[in-house]
């Protein structure tokens, strides 16, 4: 049997920190990589279905990062409040009018502030209201896979 080795991370040496360090951001790093990734093709295809143009490939990347970034801070406001509302049908439509109306601030802030992309009102509340459908569904997914 092999030995379980229990070391903490203070009894390392500098050698094995710097790689444990490294090696958890790496990590980290890819994660994101992903995650990112996944939003820039799934927007990408988005935009290419609704006809959006944009100027390049990297104000699609800057446009998706902002985004990303942005909903992420938004969702923990809109997240919370919204699932503190119960019941059945008037829930899911107030979940999925709070999460909509949250990703498409999202969307026109960034609009907004980015010259390479230009989404109209029409296009900015599809693409919200896509968003927030496949949220919605990988996260019932999540949790009935939790449960």
């Amino acid at each position: 049997m092999s030995e379980h080795n229990d070391d903490s991370f203070r009894e390392k040496n500098l050698k094995q920190k710097i790689g444990t360090v490294v090696g958890v951001t790496l990590f980290i790093a890819v994660v994101l990589g992903f995650i990112i990734g996944v939003y820039l093709f799934g927007m990408a295809g988005i935009f290419e279905l609704l006809g959006i143009q944009y100027t390049s490939v990297w104000s699609l990347i800057i446009f998706v990062v902002s985004f990303f970034v942005l909903a992420s801070i938004v969702e923990l406001f809109s997240k919370p409040i919204s699932e503190l509302i119960t019941g059945k049908f008037e829930t899911l439509l107030i979940q999925f009018s709070i999460q909509s109306l949250s990703n498409w601030l999202c969307l026109f802030i960034v609009d907004v502030f980015m010259g390479g992309i230009a989404l109209t009102l029409k296009t900015g509340l599809i693409v919200a209201i896509l968003l927030t459908s496949l949220e919605m569904v990988f996260e019932d997914k999540e949790n009935k896979s939790k449960s």
